[in-house]
């Protein structure tokens, strides 16, 4: 089991302070399961008697698939900021496939996702309700558990393995991890294929656009500057982020996260 810190938690806002509303933590699939799923990961709150708490995340390129009492779903990537309200006593557990690792089992352009949600049963057939209870309801919900039954069913379903996955996934890490790639033609000549090409692949297996993914993870950056205290210089981060000027970035910072970057700030030490 590993608590996932505030870092590797990028997109979600404010986890400090959900600490303290509900513990996340991650778990690493099985071998041969890793192609496609790049974790698992657990949700556990008891708010009874207190006020219902919102959580608001920002997504990633990857399709996620979410067990949850009767509400089992996969959903896809999200272009806007989500607010989950949590309350009362619950556990969630989720799949986080890879960027592309969706495709190989659903063989359908992920594209079709993106901002929606499909119910277990398009995807693997038949209704969530047994395996539900199966992973959710475990005595003293044993995380570990709830793990190796996971992976049991998923080694059950796994599809052949589709090699253009780990490519994919590995242009996608390339966004996060090279903060200089700004632009899509800077990382068409990283990657050394055409735009086309990786347009093509990225609707096909991430769901949504290099530019976006681009987009998404500096505006991630950004996010998290402001969560660990700082006070970017606002005009100089929007130009180092690939945008024309300072007002483009904050239409989108507040397109998606809901506030202005300025807002978003004061709020936060405010909070502090």
């Amino acid at each position: 089991m590993h608590t996932v810190t505030e870092r590797e938690a990028k997109g979600v806002l404010q986890l400090r302070e959900g600490a303290a509303k509900f513990s996340l933590t991650r778990h690493a699939p099985a071998p041969e399961l890793a192609w496609m799923i790049k974790h698992y990961w657990i949700v556990k709150w008891d708010l009874r008697g207190q006020r219902p708490y919102p959580q608001v995340v920002l997504s990633h390129p990857n399709v996620n698939l979410v067990f949850e009492k009767n509400t089992t779903r996969v959903y896809g990537i999200t272009k806007t900021s989500e607010t989950r309200i949590i309350e009362g006593r619950g556990i969630v557990l989720g799949v986080k496939f890879r960027p592309g690792g969706f495709y190989p089992l659903w063989q359908k352009p992920v594209a079709e996702l993106a901002g929606t949600s499909i119910p277990f049963r398009d995807v693997f057939g038949f209704e969530p309700d047994s395996l539900e209870s199966d992973l959710l309801e475990q005595p003293e919900q044993d995380e570990e558990e709830m793990i190796r039954r996971t992976d049991r069913f998923f080694l059950s379903v796994a599809p052949a393995r589709d090699e253009q996955v780990a490519w994919v996934d590995s242009i996608v890490d390339t966004i996060l991890r090279e903060r200089d790639i700004v632009k899509v033609d800077q990382l068409v000549r990283h990657a050394g294929v055409s735009k086309r090409t990786i347009q093509r692949l990225f609707s096909r297996y991430v769901g949504v656009s290099p530019k976006w993914v681009i987009q998404r993870y500096r505006l991630h950056e950004a996010a998290l500057r402001v969560e660990q205290g700082e006070q970017p210089d606002w005009a100089k981060l929007s130009i180092d982020m690939g945008y024309y000027d300072q007002a483009h970035f904050i239409k989108d910072f507040k397109a998606i996260i809901g506030k202005s970057p300025e807002q978003y700030m004061r709020e936060k030490q405010g909070a502090s």
